[in-house]
């Protein structure tokens, strides 16, 4: 027998030896989205060590940048590393004591995720539920805070799974005045609808990347008030190894539990990311250098105007699909600016639809979970992908597809509405304009 003879590579071998090459895709679902070339380009700079000064520098710019983007004067106002679940997580294990009382408003499926995280962290977890596409009455939240008593109320600003938002201006108050503290998940809306930390009394805010911020999934952007970092302080306790004399060191037996979590206490991570530098884990660098980027390029556009631009070209978006003949879905009061559900036409297969416009034109839209799926598509107009380009094109491509599968849809309804949209934004910005002078 020949000993030369090389046996074949395997399969794995040949396919790991090829660079990946992603197909080109415009992402209009719920996210993620699209990052911004921007964002891609400040990725790949070098990396640096942890402690370098041009690193900690980064550090500290990235907290400044992040205290406008969720407008406030939060010392404790950073990054967790990890994708936006690791940023609820850190903020619910940090704060949740065994045994403490939460209150979780459900009103999409990412209430239902706090509810779990909160569960998890031993936490006595009461539940109020309103129908999916809408939201809560201030009315209704104090009278479950009244009866429940919790140490904290826990709310899903905006879910992009009913594509509605929750009203928070009214809460942070309420909680002041029955002594609650006030948690909330602004993954899907912040950058792309107003959120107001200090006015509006939010003490725990967590965010990511992957939607009207413009960046990739793998970033926590949170931000935490003087209340919160002093419930949180109470719990900690420094690992052995980076421990120093007069540190705190607390036992699972006393009047505070420690923080259940090493990664994600954030007792540690606010002295990593302070002055005394702890060393608590290696900063996710490259991720550090997308999220400055997000946040730098919000600041540059003036969060106003990145609000804005996501309430006109998500107008239009939802203007378009009317015109197209499609039924909106949830309560348009509430409506978030940077996603909108419609009902899928009973004529067509919405799997079917979604595939086509995938394999043909390269758009990827959502369905939605629970209740809901298998019943709407969720279109998401955010972070770089807010723009009138996309816009046109989605609803060009949607209408050819719909009428391919055999739907009755308004021929060009769906581009001529969002231009007509358009046209009409823009006739009122000039009249504003002319008032103003």
């Amino acid at each position: 027998m020949n000993q030369n003879i090389r046996s074949p590579r395997p399969r794995s071998a040949l396919i790991a030896s090829q660079p990946i090459n992603p197909p080109a895709r415009l992402l209009m679902g719920p996210g993620p989205i699209n990052a911004d070339p921007r964002v891609l380009r400040a990725m790949s700079a070098q990396l640096v060590g942890q402690y370098d000064p041009s690193m900690t520098a980064y550090m500290n710019e990235t907290m400044s940048l992040y205290r406008e983007v969720f407008h406030t004067e939060n010392e404790q106002t950073l990054l967790i590393d990890g994708t936006s679940r690791a940023g609820i997580e850190a903020a619910l294990v940090s704060m949740i004591e065994p045994g403490d009382r939460v209150l979780v408003p459900v009103f999409g499926r990412f209430g239902h995720l706090l509810r779990e995280i909160a569960e998890r962290c031993g936490a006595e977890v009461h539940v109020i539920e309103a129908e999916w596409g809408t939201v809560f009455t201030p009315e209704q939240i104090e009278r479950a805070i009244i009866e429940t008593r919790p140490k904290i109320l826990a709310v899903v600003h905006g879910d992009t799974s009913t594509t509605v938002a929750q009203p928070l201006d009214e809460l942070g108050a309420l909680c002041r005045a029955h002594d609650v503290i006030f948690y909330t998940d602004v993954t899907a809306s912040l950058g792309g609808n107003t959120v107001e930390t200090d006015a509006w009394g939010l003490d725990a805010v967590t965010a990511g990347l992957q939607k009207c911020l413009g960046g990739p999934s793998g970033s926590a952007p949170a931000t935490f008030s003087a209340r919160a970092v002093e419930l949180i302080d109470s719990r900690k306790s420094i690992e052995a190894g980076i421990r120093s004399a007069g540190d705190p060191v607390l036992s699972s037996f006393g009047s505070a539990t420690p923080i259940r979590s090493n990664y994600f206490d954030l007792s540690m991570i606010f002295d990593y990311w302070g002055p005394k530098r702890l060393n608590h884990h290696t900063e996710a660098t490259t991720m550090l250098y997308g999220a400055r980027e997000c946040a730098r390029l919000l600041v540059d556009e003036g969060i106003e105007n990145a609000v804005e631009r996501h309430r006109m070209h998500g107008g239009a978006m939802l203007e378009g699909l009317r015109g197209l003949g499609l039924s909106i879905f949830g309560d348009s009061r509430y409506k978030m600016n940077n996603v909108t559900a419609v009902y899928i036409p009973d004529s067509v297969s919405g799997d079917g639809v979604r595939g086509e416009l995938l394999d043909d034109f390269g758009i990827e839209i959502g369905t939605s979970f629970g209740p809901l799926h298998g019943k709407v598509w969720r279109i998401g107009t955010m972070g770089y992908n807010a723009r009138k380009d996309t816009v046109l094109t989605t609803l060009a491509a949607l209408e050819q597809v719909l009428r391919r599968a055999g739907a009755h849809v308004t021929p060009g309804g769906g581009v001529g509405t969002a231009y007509d949209f358009y046209a009409d934004q823009a006739t009122e910005a000039e009249l504003a304009a002319s008032v103003a002078l």
